[in-house]
């Protein structure tokens, strides 16, 4: 007679199943907007428990901040290991990994794109998720700048303000984030990576070619 295990399935960690529920919210999100997300859609993508659901998070709101910041905190990390590593031996190829990073799969991953402008969409009437966007576009364009900066010295430049110039590279890649996921046939990925690539040609010309 066969002996039948009276072990039980380990639980388990929270942090495994918070992240389970968030990245199960993600592709929520980019298939049925902010709006259309409930807990109970969430909870059967990642195949887990309304209970465990509530458990982690409590509520809806909690879940979507959460998941939010998990967005923007992935993105920072990866431009924080580009902007503050000391492993590049220029500038021109610290700039030059940055450009590569914001046209990344792990970047331009549509998914995470949607969730990111979903979430912008609805910053204006939701001061929580416009105080998330806003500090990690303030904490962007600080460590851009500070990069750019390091590029009109050794250049000579004087006369650019490499604030602005952040400021205008990072509208430039929300923009052409935004409309490469909309309408992918009219600016496919490689035609924005190019159009990236010739603003920085343009600013930082002794720094970045033109060439792919």
């Amino acid at each position: 007679m066969r002996k039948t295990s009276s072990k039980q399935p380990r639980a388990l960690p929270k942090e495994v199943r918070k992240e389970q529920l968030i990245r199960a919210t993600i592709k929520c999100i980019a298939g049925h907007g902010l709006s259309g997300v409930t807990l109970a859609l969430v909870t059967r993508e990642a195949g887990l428990s309304m209970g465990i659901a509530n458990l982690h998070f409590e509520s809806k709101e909690k879940l979507l901040l959460e998941t939010l910041q998990w967005v923007t905190a992935e993105y920072a990390a990866g431009q924080a290991a580009i902007l503050e590593n000391a492993q590049y031996p220029t500038t021109a190829a610290r700039i030059e990994a940055l450009l590569q990073f914001d046209f990344s799969p792990a970047v331009i991953d549509k998914n995470k794109l949607a969730v990111w402008f979903g979430f912008l969409g609805e910053a204006r009437s939701r001061p929580t998720y416009r105080r998330n966007c806003s500090r990690q576009d303030r904490e962007s364009e600080t460590r851009i700048a500070a990069l750019f900066q390091q590029a009109l010295d050794e250049a000579g430049d004087e006369t650019a303000d490499a604030g602005l110039l952040a400021a205008a590279y990072i509208a430039l890649v929300d923009g052409l984030w935004l409309n490469a996921l909309v309408d992918p046939r009219r600016l496919p990925w490689n035609k924005a990576h190019r159009a990236a690539r010739q603003y920085l040609a343009s600013a930082f010309p002794q720094h970045i070619g033109l060439a792919t």
